[in-house]
Order: structure tokens, then sequence, then C-alpha cells
């Protein structure tokens, strides 16, 4: 099940190790709707000045974005695409190259997507973000690496969300057990946003995993005011009070998982007893 662009990121919610983890992946900036960009395509055929060449290679490279938000993958190959034979070494086009792979299971196409995109723009947060995120989730054995391209993200001064790689290093760290490391990069990700709530149940799962469980409901409680439920944030609440001993609140989360998400993984696990 594909989840949707709110503008141009991407909010992946997946579950590993019996973590929830969140992703927030980086496309060209949206300043149009998606029908808007589908009208303005008819266009691009037409004989081009330099300047229209250069903004239809932005266009297309925004629908690949927007074709991939609909799970449209051939046709978001296809955007982006027509976007590099206008300009080669046009590297936004080679990061959505990269996500649309990975999202595919395209791993040898994705990495090669995503190392193109950093020769053309070794200063690119965006693209360092995103193949961190890559390397953290299909080759795990590049951890330190994979950490090495979000610290590099970090340090460009202009990037307007530090908040998203610092979240995802913790993502990374407490896959593998590095509870205090992801501790850390959670709690610099809410110290330059207190309400990102991809570090919050972060932050709330990490407390988990360690056994500070005051910590962990604290967190979540927090992340429940702040965001929208979801079936893996209610699925921890279970665990939580469970392992807490408090049984009415861990109904009351199972409850609210069974009458939410009745056919998602979670309320499944639950049902069998597998979490």
């Amino acid at each position: 099940m594909r989840r949707m662009l709110t503008g141009f990121f991407v909010t992946l919610l997946i579950l590993t190790s019996g973590c929830a983890s969140f992703f927030a992946p980086w496309f060209p900036p949206k300043e149009k709707g998606f029908q808007e960009l589908r009208s303005e395509h008819s266009w691009l055929g037409k004989e081009q000045s330099e300047s229209a060449k250069k903004t239809s290679i932005v266009l297309h490279t925004q629908l690949a974005g927007a074709y991939y938000n609909r799970g449209q993958f051939k046709i978001a190959i296809d955007e982006a695409t027509k976007a590099l034979n206008n300009n080669p070494d046009y590297a936004p086009a080679y990061n959505v190259l990269g996500l649309i792979y990975m999202d595919l299971h395209e791993d040898k196409l994705a990495k090669e997507n995503f190392e193109r995109a950093l020769e053309i723009a070794p200063k690119d947060p965006e693209a360092h973000n995103n193949f961190g995120w890559f390397l953290c989730q299909r080759m795990p054995e590049q951890m330190d690496q994979a950490i090495k391209h979000f610290m590099a993200a970090l340090k460009i001064s202009l990037y307007p969300t530090p908040e998203m790689p610092n979240t995802n290093a913790g993502i990374c760290e407490l896959s593998r057990g590095s509870y205090k490391s992801a501790e850390r990069f959670f709690q610099q990700a809410l110290a330059l946003k207190p309400t990102y709530s991809q570090a919050l149940i972060g932050m709330a799962e990490t407390h988990f995993m360690s056994g500070n469980l005051p910590a962990a409901r604290l967190n979540l409680l927090h992340y429940m005011r702040i965001s929208t439920p979801t079936a893996k944030s209610l699925l921890l609440g279970v665990r939580i009070e469970r392992k807490s001993g408090n049984r009415q609140s861990a109904a009351s989360y199972a409850s609210q998982l069974s009458k939410r998400f009745p056919n998602s993984d979670e309320t499944a696990a639950l049902r069998n007893g597998k979490f």
C-alpha cells in the first residue's frame, strides 16, 4: 500500500525488528497540484527556448514525483527519463529515480541513481538523506556509511528540514540496537522541531526497547496529542501498556487498533499474539 506525499515529501512507515520506523524522503519543491502539472505537460513536446527547456526538465521531474506518489511507477520512470534526456546531469531526477527503484526493490538501480545524484551534486542534502536511508534499509552492513550520509546532509547550513536526517539516523541506530545513539539523534531532531511526530514516536520506541516504560508512555502520549494515530503507534501503545501491567490501557489501545485498522498487519499481529 502506497503512502501519499504531502507536497513532494513522503512519509513511509516501516516495521523493522519490531520497531515503528518513519521516513521522509524528498522530491523537488512542488508549487502546483497534480492536475496543474498534467495540464502543463501538453506543451512539453513543442519546440522550446532554452528557458522553456529548463522549465520542462523541472516539470518532468515533478511529474515523476507525482506519479510515484500515485503508485504509477512506469509513468514516473518515463517522466524522470524525459527530464534526463533533456539534461543528463539533472541530479533531482536521479534522486527521484533512486526512490522509485528503491520502492520497486530494484536495489542495484536505486543505488546507481542515488550515487549519480551525489556525483553531480555532492552537497545536495536531500540526496544524502535519501541515500543514507537506502543504505540503512537495504544494506545494513553499510550502516556506518548511512549515518555518514545523514551527517553530511546536516552539514549543509541552508537545509530547511534538518530534523529529517536526525530522525532517520535515530531510526537506523535503533534498528541495530544502539539505543543511546538513537535517543541522541531523536533528541536533536526534537530540539530543532519539538512537535516532529516521527521523532516523538521514534523516541517512544527507543525508550520501550531499552526498558524505560514511563518515558516511552510519555512520548507516545505526546505523539498521540499532535498526530493522527497509526496502526503502528497504536500497537506500540498496546505493547507499552501490557509490559507495564496496565491491562485497561492496553485494552483501550487494542480496541482502537481493531476498530480503526481492522485489515492491517498490526491488527493481525495483535489477534495472533505475534508482536
